[in-house]
């Protein structure tokens, strides 16, 4: 059983012992912390948004938080399933005081987490989450009395909403991509993309072919959509002539894509993709983590715009992105986040600009895909134990290192002359994450595996 507390939330595997597992005392406590947080930052509202992926365990989880909101006095808007990029923009056109997605993203389906909104729907600083975390260790809560509990309210039309919002946005044209008679294959493994997906491109003209779309919570496959995991929807793009593939996490926050020919488009060219039309556009800044490809960094310069890297971290490329101006950024790991809209991953946005951009430039995917720049980055783990340590393993690489340019604001990042080697302890997982990228497979897989090997030698 395993049980994570960070400043972005808390994760843990269902059933188990208080403590050591995400069990219904914990998912009170934190709750009850978040509420705390929250009243004291005095906001006008008395509303927390809750929504849900498609989880087995994610009614039981709802279900506790709603009535720890309530009885900390809080109203409860609940959206009920729906994804995270939804919630967040449930937060913003309710005008809320915050919001809790009740969704573990990639993680296995005994996973699931609460992870918190402010009331501009985005998640909290690192500051507010080490707050909200101290708040728990101390278990010190007091309750509304009877007169003072909240109030319930379960409204799902801020799915339709969110989809609403992304029709309207400048760069998305709609008759255009109607024009184009795309036909898409999608895997949404059994999670709120089944239907969230669909409804979207049926609203935008597009034949969808559905694989995996049952929303029922039984992952078909790991849902992490790294191309291992995929094997499906590539056989299925070919044998059904599909335009292309979409693949989404149970959250709908992370969006990959398969060529017409079954090869894989790449996650990390999601944001590369998407981020071309856009700057086409409107030229400006772009963000992406340290762990990202090269090639924004390319595209960004090739429409004079000025590309910067933040640590790894949703929140963390939001702060890079409002302090350089940026009008895109996200993460590597098909995380979009388009502020026109919302300062959030969201990949439904990425699939209608994406969608709109292949509908103009009049070319198949494997065709954009081969206009960018031929980047790969391998990505490893190495799972941890809790005698390893891994500070002391990364301060020795980078004195072992040192000559080469390092770049420690997130782990250790070195840059080689023929690559770069990002490694970092991940927030969410019991595991060291070692990326590397490089021009080819082979030579992106032969820098991790040696860096793999150097590590092994301090374990």
């Amino acid at each position: 059983m395993t049980l994570i507390k960070s400043i972005s939330g808390i994760r843990g595997t269902i059933g188990g012992k208080v403590g050591d597992a995400l069990t219904p005392l914990d998912i009170v406590r934190f709750t009850a912390s978040y509420a705390s947080f929250i009243r004291n930052e005095c906001f006008s509202s008395n509303t927390i948004v809750i929504g849900r992926d498609a989880r087995i365990s994610g009614e039981m989880v709802s279900n506790i938080v709603s009535g720890t909101l309530i009885g900390c006095g809080f109203d409860v808007l609940d959206v009920g399933l729906s994804t995270t990029p939804s919630i967040e923009v449930a937060v913003q056109l309710n005008k809320s005081a915050g919001g809790i997605i009740i969704t573990a993203s990639h993680n296995p389906k005994e996973w699931n987490a609460l992870k918190l909104l402010n009331s501009k729907g985005e998640f909290l600083s690192a500051a507010d989450g080490e707050y909200i975390l101290n708040l728990a260790e101390k278990d010190d809560f007091t309750f509304s009395e009877v007169d003072d509990l909240g109030d319930y309210t379960f409204d799902d039309s801020f799915n339709d909403k969110h989809i609403a919002e992304i029709l309207k946005l400048d760069l998305v044209n709609v008759d255009l991509v109607k024009s184009a008679g795309f036909k898409v294959v999608v895997d949404a493994v059994n999670s709120t993309g089944g239907f969230m997906v669909p409804n979207l491109l049926e609203k935008m003209g597009v034949e969808c072919i559905k694989l995996f779309c049952d929303p029922n919570g039984h992952f078909p496959h790991n849902p992490e959509p790294l191309p291992e995991n995929l094997m499906e929807i590539s056989k299925l793009v070919v044998r059904e002539g599909a335009d292309f593939g979409i693949v989404v996490d149970p959250d709908v926050d992370r969006l990959a894509m398969v060529c017409e020919d079954g090869t894989m488009f790449g996650e990390e060219y999601t944001l590369v993709a998407v981020a071309d039309y856009v700057l086409s556009k409107t030229p400006g800044n772009t963000v992406s983590n340290l762990s990202s490809t090269r090639a924004l960094r390319d595209i960004t310069n090739k429409h004079n715009g000025s590309y910067q890297a933040s640590a790894v971290g949703e929140v963390n490329v939001v702060e890079k992105m409002k302090a350089t101006n940026s009008i895109i950024g996200g993460e590597g790991n098909g995380g979009v986040i388009y502020p026109e809209m919302h300062y959030g991953r969201d990949a439904l946005i990425g699939i209608a600009l994406f969608l709109t951009q292949l509908a103009e430039r009049k070319i198949s995917v494997r065709e954009l895909r081969d206009s960018y720049p031929n980047y790969f980055i391998s990505k490893n783990k190495i799972q941890l134990t809790p005698e390893i340590n891994v500070d002391k393993i990364l301060s020795d690489l980078k004195d072992k290192y040192k000559k080469e340019k390092i770049t420690s604001i997130d782990g250790l990042k070195i840059d080689f002359k023929e690559g770069w080697i990002h490694l970092r302890k991940s927030n969410t997982e019991p595991i060291i994450r070692v990326y590397a990228e490089s021009k080819g497979e082979d030579k992106a897989n032969a820098l991790a595996e040696n860096m793999i090997k150097e590590i092994k030698k301090f374990i």
